[in-house]
């Protein structure tokens, strides 16, 4: 296993970091089965574990912190707040109101009295950088966060939240957690520079591109991917842009072949080779898709692999646009982007 160094902060953390997402009822784990998984994943000297509260409406957080018990201190923890918790409209979002309540709920399932990282699960355009900053430094000095982070921030609101911590002299973020994979590399143009530039660390999540690039989807095969029965649209291949993912998989299949690695090798040794990136997340939902991911733990991939797969799909290109998490309002909400008549 690697190690590296989280943003400035000075704490190590593996390469391979242990995503949480899938346990739980959306992953159709048991306590046994996440149990195991982070037994495995320790032992491996994955050191980092990142869950949310929104992940199974709290499940995996209740597991994972069973999992956990009476090794809080070998492991970095990390959850996130900001998505919709139930129907009521403050149950979500980064007020003061909110993250306080929340974090203490999260303690509670997680059964500690502080979290490594406590990250902004998305961008909230209601809530100010000041308000969200101020409670997160409040928690920060009283203890129960170590450090905090923002998840799948564009690269403006970044930037912007860095200038507010300054100005207000707050805290400020210290990681991000974007999706990136090689089948999306679009944040190699705006954010990747930006989180360098301000020294964040970097968690990337999806780096199998939500089963793409495990090998469980190939040309003339069905495909084997558990997302594939409760997310359809991501694999239909009558929309153009599946179709040009399935092309490009097919191309890289030939490079992890020429190279002797497997897909799940290539495509975590690409995320962890971009010098902005700290860990990729990996989220199995068995133990056999651990030791899988886990064989990529130490592939560092040469520099004519990645040139071959700069060829298929070229840096800073995502091949599925429609599919990122950090698009603008505006883009998404045709009455931000046009005057009142």
């Amino acid at each position: 296993m690697q190690y590296r160094t989280l943003g400035r902060t000075g704490v190590q953390v593996s390469s391979l970091a242990l995503g949480a997402m899938n346990f739980g009822t959306l992953g159709r784990t048991t306590q046994d089965d996440v149990t195991a998984i982070v037994d495995a994943a320790l032992e491996s000297g994955v050191n980092l574990i990142d869950t949310a509260d929104v992940y199974s409406g709290g499940e995996s957080e209740e597991m994972v912190g069973k999992a956990l018990a009476g090794r809080r201190d070998d492991i970095v923890l990390a959850t996130k707040a900001g998505l919709p918790m139930g129907e009521d409209r403050n149950h979500q979002g980064a007020s003061r109101r909110w993250l306080v309540t929340e974090l203490e709920s999260s303690l509670r399932r997680l059964g500690v009295d502080h979290v490594d990282l406590y990250q902004i699960h998305r961008w909230d355009p209601a809530t100010s950088d000041e308000e969200t900053l101020s409670v997160l430094t409040d928690l920060q000095r009283a203890g129960k966060i170590r450090y905090f982070g923002s998840s799948t921030f564009p690269a403006y609101r970044i930037v912007q939240a860095q200038s507010a911590a300054r100005e207000h002299h707050l805290g400020r973020y210290t990681t991000e957690q974007p999706a990136y994979s090689i089948l999306q590399r679009g944040i190699e143009s705006h954010v990747l520079p930006v989180v360098e530039q301000y020294g964040l660390g970097v968690l990337a999540w999806s780096p199998l591109a939500s089963g793409w690039l495990s090998g469980a989807v190939r040309a003339g095969q069905d495909v084997t991917t558990s997302r594939s029965a409760f997310m359809p649209q991501l694999f239909d291949t009558s929309v153009p842009a599946n179709r040009a993912k399935l092309d490009a998989v097919e191309q890289l299949a030939e490079v992890a072949d020429g190279a002797g690695l497997t897909m799940i090798q290539l495509a975590l040794g690409f995320v962890t080779a971009h010098p902005a990136v700290t860990s990729a997340l990996i989220g199995p939902r068995t133990l056999d898709h651990l030791h899988s991911q886990l064989a990529a733990s130490d592939t560092v991939l040469p520099s004519d692999v990645l040139d071959a797969i700069d060829a298929i799909v070229a840096p800073g290109t995502d091949l599925a646009a429609h599919e990122k998490h950090d698009t603008p309002p505006a883009l998404l909400d045709s009455a931000l982007r046009r005057r009142a008549a």
